[in-house]
């Protein structure tokens, strides 16, 4: 058998979970069958038995369009490109609404079955517009198109699967959850501290630890607010860039001065995306990590956060209930939404000052501490196991090509 993967990331040009995902299902699936992974970029590569090429993204053709617009046009233009060569695999399988359209026209001219990997809805995530304008509008029609013709659906948790269900008009059957995992050979402790000693971060001191890009979907300014509330010994250390919009970033600069000119001098942000050793080393000298977002699909940074020896705090939402344990691995915080605004806390303050509270318990309690990183550890490497996602996505592929 042979499977085409279809994403927008992969290395070196990941920047999320879906990203994350793909580079390692991909590595994972060559030890059961063929695999080409066909994404944005230059890359063009062949290892460990994964063929990869990357096509051009942004090319300018779109230069004179509204930039919210040119996103999405760009988008559809690198799509067709990755159809540009031959098509010879079994199978399809798109991963975000930026490789549908290829995946879409794979399965049409090609008469292939279209698997179709959500890692997140569109409709979850309204703030998009902010992003994509009427963009916006685009690739919630293609993602609806792609979800409605795919021949199976993979939800990476059982939380995904129920909002698939409330959104969309899709036979329940078709749909298989099957979690995201974690490589545990690559996320474990390091006692190495060079990239903490080159972004001022005290090893010797509590760290509190966010990894992440800015955008409203992870939440990170109800942290930023929540420093006002965590323990003054603790460094919170924001390893957070790739702003989704200028308006954003704005919005957390204004956050970060706030709380740094009421005398709060424990917050340290980097501003940029870490390669994945620096990643490693903040996750394992890390006293708690926080998740505060307010929509998550999976989270697959809390298993690298637990795979590193490190307790989480999280909140409450979508697939992050299925991963961290509430009192064993961590604590879950509850977050209250607003239906005519959603995805915002009613109250965003007490949010905040919850979060702030949650962390000091861990903080405060170094025996805690280690029980919960200990035994978040164990969970990561006993239940997300690559190995066993990619025999459970084969069994899919298998189903569906007979």
């Amino acid at each position: 058998m042979k499977v085409m993967l279809l994403t927008r990331e992969y290395p070196p040009n990941v920047y999320g979970g879906a990203g994350v995902h793909v580079e390692y299902l991909a590595d994972e699936l060559a030890r059961l069958m063929h695999v080409e992974v066909r994404c944005f970029g230059n890359q063009d590569t062949v290892n460990g038995g994964v063929r990869v090429k990357g096509y051009a993204f942004g090319k300018g053709s779109f230069a004179h369009v509204d930039k919210k617009l040119s996103g999405a046009l760009d988008t559809f233009e690198t799509n067709l490109e990755t159809l540009s060569d031959q098509v010879d695999a079994d199978v399809v399988h798109v991963h975000t609404w930026y490789a549908h359209l290829g995946g879409i026209l794979a399965k049409n001219l090609y008469g292939i079955p279209l698997v179709h990997t959500v890692h997140s809805l569109e409709p979850l995530r309204p703030w998009k517009r902010e992003q994509l304008g009427c963009g916006y509008d685009m690739s919630s029609w293609i993602e609806r198109t792609s979800l409605q013709m795919a021949d199976g659906v993979i939800a990476v948790s059982e939380g995904t699967k129920a909002d698939i269900l409330e959104h969309f008009d899709i036979d329940p059957d078709k749909i298989s959850v099957i979690y995201n995992g974690i490589k545990v050979e690559q996320y474990h402790p390091t006692t190495d501290t060079s990239a903490l000693e080159q972004y001022g971060v005290d090893p010797k001191r509590p760290i509190v630890l966010f990894v992440g890009r800015i955008t409203r979907q992870k939440g990170i300014l109800h942290l930023v607010n929540a420093v006002r509330y965590i323990n003054p010994d603790a460094q919170v250390v924001l390893c957070a860039g790739s702003p989704d919009t200028a308006e954003v970033r704005a919005e957390m600069e204004a956050a970060v001065k706030a709380v740094r000119h009421e005398g709060f001098r424990n917050l340290i942000w980097i501003q940029e995306m870490l390669s994945k050793p620096e990643v490693i080393q903040l996750y394992s000298h890390a006293t708690v990590f926080c998740c505060p977002s307010i929509y998550e699909p999976f989270g697959i940074i809390n298993l690298e956060a637990m795979a590193c020896r490190t307790a989480v705090v999280a909140s409450a939402v979508g697939g992050i209930k299925e991963v961290v344990v509430d009192g064993v691995t961590g604590y879950l915080v509850p977050l209250e939404q607003l239906h005519v605004a959603p995805f915002e806390p009613v109250e965003p303050d007490v949010f905040s000052r919850d979060l702030a509270s949650a962390i000091n318990k861990v903080l405060d309690d170094p025996q805690l501490a280690e029980s919960m990183a200990a035994a978040g550890q164990q969970r990561a490497r006993e239940v997300f196991s690559w190995s066993s996602i990619a025999q459970q996505t084969k069994r899919l592929y298998d189903s569906l090509v007979k």
